[in-house]
This record gives C-alpha cells, structure tokens and sequence, in this order.
C-alpha cells in the first residue's frame, strides 16, 4: 500500500479546459509541467493524474507523461473522482495539486508529508496566509494539500452541497469541528495580495511566460520568482487586480 499519492486532477467540464491545460511552456504542455514537478518530490510515493471518462478527458489524458498513471473516473465532482482514485491506488493519504498551477513548489509538498509524520493525528494539512484562511482559497498556485484519505472518504459520504463537492478537499478545511486541521503559516514574502502563479485567465499566461523566460526551467523555485516579481511592481499591480476581480465574482 502506498503511504502518500500525488494526485493532479485535470479539472474538465470547464469551456476550453482541454486547450487550457495543453497550452505549451518551454515546449511542454502545462499538464506535463505540473505532472514533472510533482515527480521531483521526494516525499511522494506515486504521482497519478485523475481525468473523467468524457473524450474531452481521453485527449487531456494523451497529455500526461507515460511513465505517470492515469485514473479515468466516473464521478462528476472533484471529490467523487478522487475517492475512486484513492479505492483504486489505495494511498493512506493524497497529496491534491490542480493541472493550473505550473509553478508548484516540490518543497512545500515534501514539507506538508513531513509534517503528516510529525503529526500522525491530522486529517488535513497545507498552507495559510497571515489571516488564517487556507491558501487553497487563494491564487498563489505554488502551495498544495494533504489530506488522510479516510477523512476523504468520510466526506464523500457526509458532503451533498455542490460546492463541497466541487473541490475535494473543501468539506474538510470548512469543517473543523470535524476534521483535525493543521496549517502552516506561508513564508512572509508570498503572503501578499499582489501575487498570482495560477493560470486562469489569458493575463495569467503571460505573467507565466516572462517567469519562465526571465528564470528558466531550472530556476523556478518560489524565492526566486518571488525575488524577481519584487523588481516588477507593473506585473504584481496587474496580477493585484486579476486576484480583485476573482474575489469579486
């Protein structure tokens, strides 16, 4: 049995999803990008990649890495697809990372296992601001989650909202009078209203493209892009604005 999965889930159902995730950086498809960062964790035991049985999914699949597997789901909803991914790999937990975030950081994930260990109790682990909100609910895009696949499995059984089920891991954060929670504080120099290395607008590409051109491919750990995006106070206004209309909607 494993002891922690990777999954990316290659969220479909969404106008131009497949487009999206295919859309090339430094050659490769940002699925594959996500799908590489996550392999050079150390503390993962297995990456797959979660897709649904749509033919939107099939070609989303054709982009994954052969060496990585891909688990077709039939669920709809995030949550339903990652608990018949954790029946069939049967992980002890999951890591969750979305295919829109190319700048992942392998650190942090490694730092969210290790404190799995450390702290045996927990059902759920990542990430928050300086406020206390997970940062799950923002668009930093380099941070992951952690969560014990039978705290998956029981909110699989007790979530009905559709927005509980939307995301897999909603109903647990949101919950914690019933799920042991436990999360880290970002570093100061990301936790800032001003960043954005998610992809979720045309914008979002080209803030991705001058990183990747400034920093390449082997340069693009977060003190880095936060270092460069220090010296760009045009990008990190255009990015401030991009995360105020998405709070808006």
């Amino acid at each position: 049995m494993l002891n922690t999965l990777g999954i990316v889930h290659a969220r479909t159902g969404v106008p131009g999803a497949k487009d999206h995730v295919s859309r090339k950086l430094g050659g490769r498809s940002l699925l594959e990008r996500v799908v590489r960062r996550m392999t050079d964790c150390q503390r993962l035991e297995g990456v797959a990649v979660v897709v649904g049985d749509s033919p939107e999914d099939e070609a989303i699949a054709k982009l994954v890495p052969r060496d990585v597997p891909v688990f077709v789901a039939k669920p709809t909803d995030e949550l339903g697809r990652f608990v018949a991914a954790v029946e069939h790999f049967q992980p002890n937990a999951v890591v969750r990372v979305g295919a829109d975030n190319p700048f992942i950081d392998p650190v942090f994930i490694d730092r969210l296992v290790a404190t799995a260990i450390e702290h045996p109790e927990c059902d759920y682990i990542s990430y928050c601001s300086g406020d206390g909100r997970p940062v799950v609910l923002s668009s930093l895009g380099v941070f992951a989650e952690w969560c014990r696949a039978d705290a998956l499995r029981r909110a699989h059984r007790d979530a009905t909202a559709p927005s509980d089920r939307d995301l897999a891991t909603r109903f647990l954060y949101s919950h914690p009078e019933t799920f042991r929670l436990r999360l880290i504080p970002v570093p100061s120099e990301l936790d800032r209203d001003d960043l954005r290395l998610t992809v979720d607008h045309e914008e979002d590409w080209e803030h991705v493209h001058t990183l990747y051109d400034a920093l390449g491919p082997e340069g693009l750990d977060w003190r880095r892009i936060a270092d460069l995006l220090t010296s760009h106070p045009a990008v990190r206004e255009r990015m401030a604005h991009l995360n105020r209309q998405q709070a808006e909607v």
